[in-house]
């Protein structure tokens, strides 16, 4: 008798334990009732990195939209994969003679997933084959965007969102040039909005019609409306509308101008102003046979992209390096595409490391996403993970610190966390989210993870913040337990 009720005695304080272990705080709770977000559009996890501690969880493996936070599995995979000195290129290469400073045949533009290509690295590119002898250009400019398949993604894709311009809505190819974007020049003063593309480009004219408001200059974007683009005889007219914060300046670069259109241009004015000649056309296509490398750009390691990728939350360039995790199984299985590739590059490192991916869905690793998901264990699992392997220290230097920088700047000054809770963000319409790293009031540290999805999510957003803070004061059960360690 007295051995069953031990045995009953053991279970019920199990259960009350698993309870407690799967019981949201009271303070998140209020959060969410305040926001009208029910208990079950949230989903969470913590699991001890460094000792020895059951995992606290709610809803824990339900696959849940993610947000910006995906970029963790991006990140984490290719720091396996690809390296932390893994680097992209650009190249300037010709098969063809040169005789008396003529380039006598094409220049390839070769893209090789180079995220530093801005216009003063192609001006410096160009640069070279100037000191080289090269005084003009007979042929063409081959733009080879062959390193991914297919070589334009962006093209028949439909807009994300009402902001197809927006940079965060660039869809990546192998040449980054600019970012794929138009630098511009913003200015109000006496009540007139100019502009301008910055350089200003041969056949391309930037017409503002913008009227002055009285909103902040860091708000310059909350009246802007879409450009109108205008092309006529080869030249291209940007009418850009809406209105402008008084006595502001800014530098946005956007997505105005096809690609091909932006490269032709820059090329042509970039070398122009060095005093090159060239009278030929762009074209995309692969490099001939039998090219000859004539100037090379290396962009930084991604060790050091990392801090963008994650602490900006910069799409553009987690979705390169996605991308960039399929190239290396392009040339086994020539029908697949790069994204294709990449996926299964992700799903093969998950299986080696006996992490589940039930539930995983992959899109561009982003999370710029409506179709991506995942679940809070399978995050925190990538955390534990990264957390014991040699590279742990490039990601964690890589993801915003609470109150600090990054996308957590302006969050949980007031908590312990502050300056220690290292969390990439995550946020949609109906999608908010955290995930990475947080010590408890002991200094012991958890692989964490909370996501909500619900039409009201940014309204609930508060709700993870005081479930990070509840960690930070007091670990994830409210009262640290006897025993543990």
């Amino acid at each position: 008798m007295w051995r069953a009720l031990t045995l009953l005695l053991a279970l019920a304080l199990a259960a009350g334990t698993a309870a407690a272990r799967e019981a949201l705080p009271a303070n998140v709770l209020k959060v969410l009732q305040a926001a009208g977000v029910p208990p079950d559009a949230m989903a969470a996890v913590a699991l001890p990195l460094s000792h020895r501690a059951p995992p606290w969880q709610w809803r824990a493996s339900v696959p849940m939209q993610p947000g910006s936070s995906m970029k963790l599995l991006t990140a984490i995979v290719a720091l396996d994969r690809l390296g932390v000195a893994h680097r992209g290129s650009t190249e300037l290469r010709s098969a063809a003679p040169l005789v008396d400073g003529v380039l006598q045949g094409d220049l390839v533009l070769q893209g090789g997933a180079d995220a530093d290509l801005g216009v003063p690295q192609l001006w410096a590119l160009l640069g070279e084959l100037r000191q080289q002898g090269v005084t003009e250009i007979a042929g063409d400019l081959v733009v080879d965007r062959t390193l991914f398949r297919p070589e334009r993604i962006d093209l028949g894709l439909p807009p994300f969102d009402e902001s197809p311009e927006a940079d965060y809505n660039v869809i990546p190819d192998a040449l980054m040039l600019a970012g794929n974007l138009l630098p511009l020049w913003l200015h109000s003063e006496g009540g007139v909005v100019s502009a301008r593309s910055t350089p200003a480009l041969d056949g391309l004219e930037i017409v503002s019609r913008m009227t002055v408001n009285a909103r902040p200059c860091r708000d310059w974007d909350e009246d802007w409306q879409p450009p109108q683009v205008v092309h006529e005889g080869g030249a291209t007219r940007i009418v850009l509308q809406g209105a402008f914060p008084a006595d502001c300046t800014q530098r946005p670069a956007l997505q105005l101008v096809d690609r091909d259109e932006l490269a032709e241009r820059l090329f042509h004015t970039l070398w122009q102003g060095l005093g090159g000649r060239w009278r030929g056309q762009l074209r995309a296509a692969a490099a001939p046979m039998g090219t000859r490398l004539l100037a090379q750009h290396q962009a930084r390691p991604w060790g050091e992209l990392l801090r963008p990728v994650l602490k900006t939350s910069d799409n553009a360039l987690t979705r390169l390096l996605y991308l960039s995790l399929g190239v290396p199984g392009m040339a086994d299985d020539p029908q697949a595409t790069t994204t294709e590739l990449a996926e299964r590059a992700v799903r093969g490192w998950l299986a080696e490391h006996h992490i589940d991916d039930r539930g995983l869905v992959l899109d561009n690793g982003c999370g710029l996403s409506r179709s991506e998901r995942i679940t809070p264990w399978q995050m925190v699992r990538l955390l534990q993970v990264a957390w014991k392997g040699p590279l742990a220290a490039d990601l964690l230097a890589s993801l915003p610190l609470a109150g600090v920088d990054g996308t957590m700047r302006r969050r949980l000054k007031d908590s312990p966390a502050a300056g220690w809770a290292r969390l990439k963000t995550g946020t949609l319409k109906n999608v908010v989210a955290l995930a990475g790293v947080v010590r408890d009031e002991r200094g012991r540290p958890w692989a964490v993870a909370m996501m909500i999805n619900h039409d009201d999510a940014a309204k609930a957003r508060p709700a993870l913040d005081a479930l990070v803070d509840s960690f930070a004061r007091h670990g994830p059960w409210g009262v640290p337990r006897r025993g543990q360690r």
